[in-house]
């Protein structure tokens, strides 16, 4: 089975909620973050405004289902990724690389400066898969205003502090 990655239609937000909820099923691995398989995912509407801008990319396999899909915005020169998510079922078979992959290179067309993200440092699908994708891990004195506060946001909706991180990837641009 093949993946093409594009960037998102209106039509693609209606199976967005579905995806994200299969994907956070995955944290039923994690006991102690297993709640998360049932929190709520923003509704369709939500991803709207994102995909307006060309800043939600989608995955669809060669019979046109969508499998999973990536959400950032843009701010102070570097695409800031928000939600990078794979349905259960497409898990495994390098769609979120592929996703990560168009995200960085549309960064990089923007000509931005870096790719950054907050995420688990301790999940192998999390900071491990990203280190592999080229991003650093961030130390208290790298993690800029922004992160900082994104990190804060995060640890106020019941996120352990001490497993997040931030990450960067600095861009050179294309040539």
């Amino acid at each position: 089975m093949t993946f093409t990655v594009r960037q998102a239609l209106a039509a693609d937000a209606i199976a967005l909620p579905a995806i994200e909820r299969s994907a956070a099923a995955l944290f039923r691995l994690d006991p102690s973050l297993a709640w998360l398989a049932d929190a709520a995912v923003p509704q369709a509407s939500a991803h709207l405004p994102v995909i307006e801008q060309g800043e939600l990319w989608v995955a669809q396999n060669n019979d046109g289902q969508l499998a999973g899909f990536l959400r950032a915005v843009t701010v102070d020169q570097q695409l800031h990724i928000e939600e990078l998510s794979v349905s259960q079922h497409f898990q495994g078979r390098g769609v979120g690389r592929k996703l990560l992959l168009a995200a960085i290179e549309q960064a990089r067309l923007w000509q931005l400066r870096a790719v950054t993200l907050t995420t688990f440092r301790d999940l192998p699908w999390n900071a491990p898969f990203y280190q592999r994708m080229g991003f650093a891990l961030l130390n208290a004195e790298d993690t800029d205003a922004r992160l900082n506060h994104v990190l804060r946001e995060e640890i106020a909706h019941g996120l352990p502090g001490e497993r997040r991180c931030a990450m960067r990837l600095v861009l050179t641009p294309s040539p």
